[in-house]
């Protein structure tokens, strides 16, 4: 809300109303929302005004206008049927029908004001208040002297008082108050006698009441608790308190407290400069830590100290071509977080980069850290990444109407207890589009690149393919590569279809991949996103060499609302030199897995995506993934299954069989009111991962809601079961609760 800074006193951003004032009473003329007749305002704070009728009566220096009577003063308008000004006293009389704007759009409607000839000091009576953002304000008396407004037995809301057939009816929420006064040395509203009613039931006394009155200067106040239960915590109660330091900076102390375990504290600061923004946060308790490894209602020794999380980030644009961003993350124990539900993540990044970007450069210079939370992150194995250097240059038909990009990359690798890799390489790649005379679409590529390595303590390394030689490694990269597109375009069942086959042709020299060190080219998995990729492994450090064939074909169809789009695709290798790609992948024969995608969308109510990879030889499908949305923004579903089998070794990466089913979804039964809820079940069997213990059915967590929201409330219940113990963090129910009123504060 903003300071309302009206023609006879500033009105609050925030009114509070005596009981017996009916806000849906005060109604305002019957047009309000007319625009007034251009006014012309007078120099030097002088008033100007416009009316059907001036009398002046020069003995008793009384000036009366009448009839639609405007006047305006630095950007402040007032209207009424009636205006007297006594030149003697100074006083200003507003009789009937009286209306009042600010320069901001906020409306005051009063049957009387007194005010003095400056137009900002004086008395409203009967007034009613209408605020640019849709609040309203009534109150029987409003006065301002001195910038000071105060108004008696005011009510304030900012929710709709009349129904669908503008009848009158009770606000969903609204604040009553004796008297509220303005302060705008402090930039405060104060309350006396607060109270607030919920659905017309007064609920809660709100002695001593006192928020920050929307403009730059103020800030400082309570914002809206929170209440949850939990297993773990028991009952708990978060109190944030909102300090706002400059116009710039701000900052807000939460202390949670709890039932079943030690208090908490939470502190947020944020701070904007002329080049950027970052914000930094902490939570910080005293309690137990147990090992991540505990099993449920096992006995272990409790490791009582400090426990805390820390994190922050920001971003800053030195100049138009440099910026710098920058995130980090530290927790002191790897079950905090789930503990008092802070955040699930499973892996803690810390960044910090510097970019350069230009219409046809690219330069980023970056540091990375990790800290692993799961139960078998070796903390001597998590990398530091310092520098990661990367450099790309553009130039667009300098050879044969191609385009060529130079890149340029450094990376170093350290670990306190595992292998350390630096690396550098320099490369090339050149691309040429063009449109042969039978409309098909011809992209010719060339690439060269030249890779220098150097590992160490690479016997620490536990997966023996990805360790590399000790000690310095080179080695050189190039391919060739041209593809075909052949766009067919037609109609089909009223609507319009493309069809368009594909071939691909890429020859590679032999290149030596086992010597070298591989850190970022270990998830492999043959999709519809790298089919036709120039090198299918994800990362730079290793490249498929030989020569291969990559065939598939695109279809699309689109009808008015209705689009359907499907990829399928296969590769086949000409040489029969053993493939570096792992059982599993769907590459590691000469002909590889089929894979694909489908996306159907029917205009917002249905977005679904498929993707699949079938086996070549069985065609058993080895993996099936569904994503899929159905509904609108009230009312919908989500569906998400996954299932791999992958088959792959043990030995070689973390990525096992999985089944799962992920459910959610939002039902919207009456305008304000709504269930929603979501699900996510491990459907694993023993077969597809023995390691697990998964027995084919076992939920992973699910919540359930309720939830009311209108235009000025939103309430909320929340129940959510965890399925899983990890340490101190116990399966179990938590329950939230949550109220939120808008427009309150600042």
């Amino acid at each position: 809300m903003k300071t309302i800074n009206f023609i006879c006193w500033t009105a609050l951003p925030l009114l509070l109303s005596a009981p017996e004032i009916a806000l849906a009473q005060a109604a305002p003329p019957p047009d309000p929302t007319l625009p007034d007749p251009p006014l012309v305002v007078g120099e030097n704070g002088q008033v100007t005004f416009e009316a059907d009728q001036l009398i002046y009566d020069s003995r008793a220096e009384i000036v009366t206008v009448t009839g639609e009577v405007r006047m305006t003063r630095e950007g402040n308008n007032l209207r009424a049927d009636r205006v007297v000004w006594d030149r003697n006293t100074g006083e200003v009389r507003a009789e009937g029908n009286v209306r009042a704007v600010n320069p901001q759009g906020d409306a005051a409607y009063g049957d009387r004001i007194v005010l003095s000839d400056t137009l900002r000091d004086g008395v409203v009576d009967n007034l009613l208040v209408v605020l640019e953002g849709g609040g309203r304000l009534a109150a029987e008396r409003g006065e301002r002297q001195e910038e000071y407004t105060t108004l008696y037995r005011a009510a304030y809301s900012p929710c709709a008082v009349v129904d669908e057939d503008g009848c009158p009816k009770d606000p969903t929420w609204r604040i009553n108050a004796v008297k509220v006064v303005h302060d705008p040395v402090r930039n405060r509203i104060r309350y006396q006698g607060a109270s607030l009613s919920l659905f017309g039931v007064p609920i809660i006394a709100l002695p001593g009441l006192s928020h920050p009155d929307g403009s730059e200067g103020g800030g400082t106040g309570m914002l809206v608790p929170d209440f949850r239960i939990s297993r773990s915590n028991g009952v708990e109660l978060s109190l944030p308190y909102y300090l706002k330091l400059a116009p710039n900076r701000d900052a807000t102390i939460t202390p949670h407290v709890y039932t079943g375990v030690l208090p908490m504290l939470e502190g947020r600061y944020r701070h904007l400069t002329e080049l950027g923004a970052f914000q930094l946060a902490g939570y910080l308790t005293y309690g137990s830590r147990l090992p991540i490894s505990l099993l449920e209602n096992e006995p272990a020794e409790r490791d009582r100290g400090f426990r805390a999380y820390l994190e922050g980030n920001g971003r800053f644009q030195l100049d138009p071509y440099w910026s710098i961003t920058a995130s980090a993350r530290y927790v002191t124990d790897r079950t905090f977080l789930r503990r008092y539900d802070i955040s699930r993540d499973d892996r803690l990044r810390t960044f910090v980069n510097g970019e350069r970007i230009t219409p046809n450069s690219y330069i980023s210079i970056a540091g990375w850290a990790f800290q692993g939370l799961r139960m078998t992150d070796v903390a001597g194995q998590q990398p530091f990444v310092l520098p990661a250097i990367d450099a790309r240059w553009r130039f667009e038909d300098i050879f044969w109407n191609g385009r060529v990009e130079l890149q340029a990359n450094s990376l170093s690798i350290l670990r306190t207890e595992g292998q350390d890799t630096q690396r550098a390489f320099a490369g090339a790649r050149w691309d040429r589009r063009s449109i042969t005379g039978l409309g098909q679409e011809l992209i010719l590529t060339g690439y060269a690149r030249g890779d220098v390595y150097h590992a160490n303590d690479t016997s620490l390394e536990p997966v023996a393919i990805y360790r590399g030689s000790e000690g310095w490694s080179a080695r050189g990269v190039g391919a060739l590569a041209a593809e075909l597109r052949w766009p067919l375009i037609g109609t089909f069942l009223g609507g319009t279809q493309r069809l368009t086959p594909r071939i691909q042709v890429v020859a590679s020299p032999p290149t030596k991949n086992l010597r070298i060190p591989n850190e970022d080219a270990r998830a492999i998995e043959l999709e519809d996103s790298n089919l036709f990729a120039l090198n299918r492994f994800p990362g730079y450090d290793r490249w498929e060499d030989g020569t291969r064939i990559t065939y598939g074909v695109d279809w699309a169809l689109d009808f008015p609302k209705v689009a359907v789009r499907t990829t399928v695709g296969q590769s086949y290798r000409l040489g029969d030199k053993p493939s570096i790609f792992p059982q599993g992948t769907g590459l590691a024969d000469r002909f590889s897995d089929i894979v694909g995608r489908t996306t159907v969308k029917v205009g917002r109510k249905l977005n679904f995506v498929h993707r699949f990879r079938i086996d070549k030889d069985s065609l058993d499908v080895q993996r099936n993934e569904v994503d899929a949305i159905f509904g609108g923004r009230q009312t919908y579903a989500t569906l998400g299954y996954l299932r791999l089998d992958r088959d792959i070794n043990l030995g070689i990466e973390d990525l096992r069989d999985r089944e799962e089913l992920r459910l959610g979804g939002r039902w919207r039964f009456m305008r304000y009111w709504s269930v929603f809820g979501s699900a996510v079940v491990d459907l694993t069997n023993a077969d597809e991962d023995p390691a697990s213990g998964a027995d084919g059915y076992e939920p992973v967590r699910h919540r359930l809601g309720l939830a009311y929201d209108d235009d000025c409330i939103e309430i909320g219940v929340t129940w959510r079961r965890d399925y899983d113990t990890t340490g101190d963090f116990r399966r179990g129910n938590t329950f939230l609760f949550r109220v939120a009123l808008k427009n309150l504060g600042r």
